[in-house]
């Protein structure tokens, strides 16, 4: 049997109204959190990665990694039009993972882990998590597909994983993986 084809797809597109600017090239320990974001992506275990942005520099720096750069020319439409774009560039796969890209000390290996963790139950949602709370990332199979894409404005996955609880399963790590930028305030606290 074939080996599963899972795409990845890293959500850059974000207009950060809360942060005020594209945090996206604000730094911690001397790297933009999209290099970082970029640097937790297990490319062996994966058969396509897409980076959807509205910027520039992100399609720069993400060029320089080799990964393809879908344009999001409309990102006011929110988080699911990002999904969309994302999801109708991939090549037929079997499931898609799903990176934001402001959780500064995500890792790798965290990342690789969740991928095997979805191969022990590939028909189920799995996701990254703590105290039985689901963060990012998060990978879907392709039967989740129709529902990602039927999402409107600023719904994301977790709108899906809320009418699904029973196709979640939870890979724990630790909390400070988990944490994500949304505020100059909370950039401050993490670096």
């Amino acid at each position: 049997m074939d080996p599963l084809k899972i795409g990845c797809i890293v959500m850059a597109a974000g207009n950060a109204r809360r942060f005020g600017r594209n945090k996206l090239l604000c730094e911690i320990a001397g790297q933009p959190l999209i290099v970082r974001a970029l640097q937790t992506i297990p490319r062996d275990q994966l058969h396509c990665v897409r980076v959807v942005t509205q910027y520039p520099a992100v399609s720069a720096i993400a060029a320089q990694y080799g990964f393809p750069v879908v344009e999001n020319l409309h990102p006011e439409l929110g988080l699911s039009h990002t999904i969309a774009m994302g999801l109708h560039s991939l090549p037929p796969v079997d499931a898609a993972l799903f990176l934001v890209a402001d959780q500064p000390y995500l890792r790798q290996e965290s990342v690789a882990k969740l991928i095997h963790f979805y191969l022990e139950s590939p028909s189920s949602i799995a996701a990254v998590g703590r105290q039985g709370i689901h963060g990012n990332p998060c990978l879907f199979p392709a039967s989740f597909f129709p529902e990602l894409l039927a999402l409107q404005g600023d719904q994301g996955g977790a709108a899906v994983i809320r009418r699904h609880p029973e196709a979640l399963r939870l890979l724990e790590i630790d909390a400070q993986q988990l944490q994500d930028v949304d505020t100059p305030q909370e950039l401050e606290m993490l670096s």
